[in-house]
């Protein structure tokens, strides 16, 4: 049997080493030449496995660091050759000062910087894959950069230096500043550059060189030129043209950062322009004389005015200043309003005296001329709301047009409107007189949107009031006179004003108001129930119709104003209160007879004439019924026999004897009424019209004196106020401090009228003495007396 031989176990043995076929010095030779032929554009040539072979050995046998060396030598050598022959003869000269030659000359630069840069990254990317297996093994090894990010550090070193350096940098600069002067530039060559200088990264970390060179340079240049710009625009424009360039300047840096500068540097860029165009002059710029808010308010200027509006916003201290101006101009605008107001109404009294003197001399056509136009007072009353109106109007208009309804500048816009309407003392009486004026004759022949309209303007006005509880007492009595003599147009325009007036103040405020018309409504049918009493009994000689007035409603400042009527009068009262009596018992009747108004027939020598007269007047009248033509009453006579007030008493007279129809005859003649004057019937009178009707001369608008006396009396009707506004609130808190107290009176009062502290202090002081308070040991606090 055959037998195989048995072998031992089969060893691998490794691969015998085999020297280099080619010299060291021969392949990088042939390598470095390669590298040459690629930096002279001749990579096309050569054979990109034969040089990957190359680099390949030199790092296999462990010359890697000849290589890296060696090749960054290259790199460098080519680079300086490229600096020389394209970025250095395109220095800019410096020598001309034409714009256009200067863009020309600086694009160059940047041109040939780009070129290098583009040639020199081509060359990095083609010998990057090259030395791909050298940055793979050697550069990690050695911890030193892979070939593309040392090329561009070598272009770094050897081209971003200077002279090359600032001249780069002065050009991009002089091309911005050629750009800002208003010529054009190539855009794209500033890019391409920029774009170079953001790829360089400063010792490898995240700063670039355009964040550490051209970014600090182009902020410098910026601030030095918009510090200059900013003043001499100032002197050169008005200020809608200012701002019209600072935005033109805005919007051409934001393009300009857009474009070719880079987006980090848009921020600071626009803190520079806002500072220096804006911030720095603010209040320069709004308040510039012949072109500021106010002349744009002025002229509508609406687009100038929300450019100036879209600008200040850009900055901190723009709303503040805008805020501050707009309110500024309206209460230079108000106060102007209420130095006409004043002036006027100091004129005419002026005029009053010059007229009486010359009433003594040229006789009573003037005074009758005076007497016919009518009261200037009430026409100044109605032109200060009028005129605030329009104010209104035109400012809610600049607010919503150019100022997109901000409600800070809105805030403004009230402040400034409530202290000029709150610094004129008669702005509550103006007010409630133009409402009583628009509601007598003033809405006729107007829509209901219309009459709408108007009273939402006026409650406008009446809401920056703080006076509140003022302009009520004012409008209680022109209310009164509108019902008693039945001179308002709509009722349900009186009505409309009411619910909004409750609206704004609530309904106590209104209580007494109503309470007014419900009176209206009664006696009415008081005065019905009258006229069939009538019909069972004999009826008195004089037809009366009588308003009953609950006291507490109706405004009752006329109480005083009495008067002895006639017995033809007496009678007739007298059947109305025994019929009044019959249906209500445990009720008083005072009679008003300054509230009231009489039709009488009045015989003359030419004819009879129908006249509508006060009740005054009429008392007057009757005196004068049983007299000749050439007897007469003097001015003390008639006081006695009518117990009508001095007050009441001329102003009645000079309807009768001074006014256009002189159904009495004043001796001596003139204008105004004294106490030596003397009376008589004017049987001559004629007049083409049946009917007559002879209002009581009256200036609308309160006396100095009757000024002081409201005054008085609503700083009494205060001190019931506040003192029942302390009380409630010491009944339901029990303790207060001093401060506390006062803070929470003020702050339930702020709806009727602004209390003093010293008045709240001294009301708080008269309640401790009639121990509805106790003052407590620490001196600062108050409990609550049951």
């Amino acid at each position: 049997m055959a037998s195989t031989r048995r072998t031992g176990k089969t060893k691998i043995k490794p691969p015998r080493k085999h020297e280099s076929e080619v010299s060291l010095d021969e392949t990088w030779s042939r390598l470095s030449e390669n590298i040459r032929e690629i930096h002279n554009q001749n990579a096309s040539n050569l054979s990109f496995e034969e040089n990957y072979r190359y680099a390949y050995n030199m790092v296999l046998y462990k010359n890697g660091a000849i290589l890296y060396k060696g090749v960054c030598q290259l790199v460098a050598e080519n680079i300086d050759r490229l600096a020389q022959s394209e970025i250095v003869p395109t220095f800019p000269s410096g020598s001309s000062k034409d714009p256009v030659q200067q863009s020309q000359e600086g694009e160059s630069l940047l041109k040939a910087l780009r070129r290098v840069w583009d040639d020199h990254t081509g060359n990095m990317s083609k010998l990057r894959d090259i030395l791909k297996y050298m940055d793979r093994v050697y550069t990690k090894a050695n911890d030193v950069p892979e070939i593309w990010d040392a090329g561009l550090d070598l272009f770094l070193k050897h081209i971003i230096r200077p002279p090359i350096q600032d001249h780069v940098t002065s050009a991009v600069l002089s091309l911005i500043q050629i750009e800002r002067d208003g010529y054009v530039i190539s855009r794209s060559v500033v890019k391409e550059c920029v774009d170079v200088l953001l790829q360089l990264s400063v010792d490898h970390d995240a700063k670039t060189v355009y964040k550490r060179d051209l970014e600090p340079a182009v902020l410098a240049a910026s601030e030095i030129f918009y510090s200059a710009e900013g003043k001499r625009l100032l002197e050169t424009c008005d200020a809608p043209e200012y701002l019209r360039r600072v935005e033109a300047r805005l919007d051409s840096e934001q393009a300009r950062t857009y474009h070719y500068l880079f987006s980090q540097t848009g921020g600071p860029l626009r803190k520079i322009l806002e500072r220096h165009l804006l911030t720095d002059n603010l209040s320069t710029v709004i308040g510039m004389p012949n072109s500021g808010l106010d002349v744009m308010v002025d002229l509508d200027k609406f687009d100038d005015l929300n450019r100036l509006y879209r600008l200040f916003l850009m900055v901190p201290s723009g709303m503040p200043t805008l805020r501050r101006s707009f309110k500024d101009s309206i209460l230079r605008r108000g106060r102007e309003i209420n130095l006409a107001s004043t002036s006027i109404e100091t004129g005419q009294d002026m005029d009053d005296g010059d007229l009486n003197d010359a009433e003594n001399t040229k006789g009573k056509d003037k005074g009758q001329g005076r007497a016919a136009t009518g009261p200037p007072t009430l026409a100044l009353a109605l032109k200060w709301v009028q005129t605030v109106l329009d104010l209104k109007d035109k400012f809610d208009c600049v607010w919503t047009r150019a100022f997109d309804d901000n409600r800070e500048v809105e805030s403004s816009l009230n402040e400034a409107f409530e202290d000029f309407i709150n610094l004129n003392e008669k702005a509550p009486e103006y007010i409630s007189l133009f409402i009583d004026e628009n509601l007598k004759k003033g809405l006729k022949g107007k829509t209901d949107m219309e009459v709408d309209a108007v009273l939402d303007k006026t409650i406008t006005v009446f809401r920056y009031i703080t006076e509140k509880d003022a302009f009520e007492r004012y409008y209680k009595n022109h209310l009164a006179k509108r019902l008693l003599l039945g001179r308002s147009v709509s009722d349900d325009a009186e009505r409309g004003m009411l619910a909004k007036l409750k609206v704004e103040c609530g309904y106590q405020f209104t209580q007494k108001l109503e309470g007014m018309f419900h009176d209206m409504k009664i006696s009415a049918d008081t005065m019905q129930a009258y006229r069939k009493y009538l019909e069972g009994v004999s009826a008195p000689e004089v037809e009366i119709s009588v308003t009953v007035m609950t006291s507490t409603f109706w405004p009752m400042s006329h109480s005083s104003a009495s008067c002895i009527f006639p017995e033809v009068l007496i009678r007739a009262c007298k059947s109305f209160e025994h019929f009044y009596f019959s249906r209500h018992s445990g009720r008083r009747l005072a009679w008003q007879p300054s509230l009231g108004n009489v039709d009488v027939r009045v015989r003359f020598k030419a004819r009879k004439h129908d006249v509508n007269v006060s009740t005054f007047a009429l008392v007057i009248l009757l005196l004068f019924e049983n007299l000749t033509d050439d007897e007469f009453l003097t001015y003390e006579e008639l006081r006695t026999a009518t117990s009508i007030p001095d007050t009441e008493l001329q102003r009645h007279l000079q309807s009768l004897a001074c006014a256009k129809f002189k159904i009495l005859k004043k001796h001596p003649p003139g204008r105004d009424v004294h106490s030596s004057d003397s009376f008589s019937f004017n049987n001559d009178f004629t007049c083409p019209m049946q009917k007559i009707k002879i209002s009581t001369v009256s200036a609308k608008v309160e006396t100095t004196k009757e000024r002081r006396e409201t005054r008085d009396r609503i700083e009494e009707e205060r001190h019931h106020q506040i003192e029942a506004c302390i009380v409630r609130i010491m009944k339901d808190r029990k303790h207060l401090t001093h401060n506390d107290l006062v803070n929470e009176v003020t702050r339930q009062l702020a709806s009727r009228f602004q209390p003093n502290p010293q008045n709240i202090k001294k009301r708080i002081e008269g309640l401790i003495d009639r121990e509805y308070l106790e003052r407590c040991e620490d001196r600062k606090s108050y409990n609550y007396l049951a």
